[in-house]
C-alpha cells in the first residue's frame, strides 16, 4: 500500500473579437445570476437542493486551456471519460446521463458558445481500460477539457494503489501534453461502502495524485455525502437499488454542480451558490 498524504479538501471530506466574446459571456453569466435571485420557478427550486453542501465542498476548477479555446473560437467541446457512472448506468434513459444534462447546463449558462459534451463513457472499465482509450476515442475529439470519472471499478477489484496511482499519472500527463485540461471525479459516497475495506485508500491516492499533478477534482464523495445528510433527498433520488450507481436526480445534481463550477471559472463571475434550505452537513 502507498503511503499517501491527502489532500485538504479530501480530509475535510477529505484579440478584439475575443474580448466582446468574453464580455458577453460574462454579462451573460451575471445576467442569469441575478435572476436566480429573483423569485425560483420549479426547476430552480429543484436545483437549489443540488447546492447543499457548496460551501463545505466548492468545486473551483482551474481550466487555463478551455478558458483559452473558448476565447479565441467562442467553441467549447469536453469530454466525459468514464464507467457506468459517465455512460449513465441506473438513469432512466440516456438523456438524464450526467454528460448529456451538463451539455444543456453549460449552453444554458453560456448561450454565445458552441458547447458540445461527449460520452465516453463504457461501464465496468477500469483506470487502465480508459487510458488505452485516450488516443483513440479522446483525443481524437479535440476537446479542451477532460472529466475523467474514474478509480471506482479499481477500488472495488482492489487492483493495487501503486498501479492505479501510475495509470492515473500517465492519463494526465497524456492530456496535458496535449494541451487539455484535466478534472478527476472523486468516487462516490455508497451507503454501504464497507463492503469495499479498501475505498478510502483508493480515494487517497486518487486525491494525492491529482494534487501532485495539479488537475482539479469534482468531490463527489463528499457532495453526494451533504445531499444525503441535507434531507433534500430520499435514499432513492441518490443511488439506485444496486447500492452503487446513481439515478435520474442525483446525476441532474452532479451536472448542475459541475455546470457551476465550469461556467464560474470560464466567465469569472461569481454566481453566489446558495445553500439548499434546511440544509445540514
Amino acid at each position: 500500500m502507498v503511503s499517501v498524504q491527502r489532500a485538504p479538501w479530501f480530509r475535510r471530506e477529505a484579440g478584439f473579437r475575443a474580448a466582446q466574446f468574453c464580455a458577453a459571456i460574462l454579462t451573460t453569466a451575471l445576467v442569469s445570476s441575478s435572476v436566480q435571485a429573483g423569485p425560483l420557478t420549479l426547476a430552480g427550486r429543484a436545483d437549489l437542493r443540488c447546492r447543499s453542501g457548496a460551501a463545505q465542498y466548492p468545486f473551483q476548477p482551474m481550466l487555463p486551456a478551455a478558458k483559452r479555446v473558448l476565447r479565441d473560437t467562442g467553441k467549447l467541446t469536453i469530454v466525459a471519460l468514464g464507467s457506468s457512472a459517465t455512460a449513465g448506468a441506473g438513469a432512466s434513459e440516456i438523456s438524464h446521463s450526467y454528460p448529456a444534462l451538463l451539455e444543456s447546463e453549460l449552453k444554458r449558462r453560456l448561450p454565445e458558445a458552441e458547447v458540445k459534451v461527449v460520452n465516453k463513457g463504457v461501464g465496468g472499465q477500469s483506470a487502465y481500460d480508459m487510458l488505452q482509450r485516450m488516443d483513440t476515442e479522446v483525443l481524437e475529439e479535440k476537446p479542451a477539457l477532460v472529466i475523467w470519472q474514474t478509480a471506482v471499478n479499481d477500488a472495488v477489484r482492489d487492483i493495487g494503489e501503486e498501479k492505479l496511482a501510475k495509470i492515473l499519472r500517465k492519463g494526465i500527463r497524456k492530456l496535458r501534453d496535449a494541451d487539455v485540461d484535466t478534472v478527476l471525479i472523486d468516487l462516490p459516497w455508497l451507503p454501504r461502502e464497507e463492503r469495499y475495506p479498501k475505498y478510502d485508500d483508493y480515494r487517497a491516492v486518487l486525491a494525492k495524485v491529482a494534487e501532485e499533478q495539479g488537475a482539479a477534482v469534482f468531490p463527489r464523495y463528499g457532495i453526494m455525502k451533504s445531499w444525503a445528510r441535507s434531507k433534500q433527498f430520499t435514499a432513492e433520488e441518490l443511488v439506485g437499488m444496486d447500492g452503487l450507481h446513481m439515478v435520474d436526480a442525483g446525476y441532474r445534481c452532479l451536472a448542475v454542480r459541475i455546470a457551476d463550477g465550469i461556467a464560474a471559472e470560464l466567465t469569472g463571475a461569481k454566481l453566489g451558490l446558495a445553500e439548499a434550505p434546511g440544509a445540514s452537513n
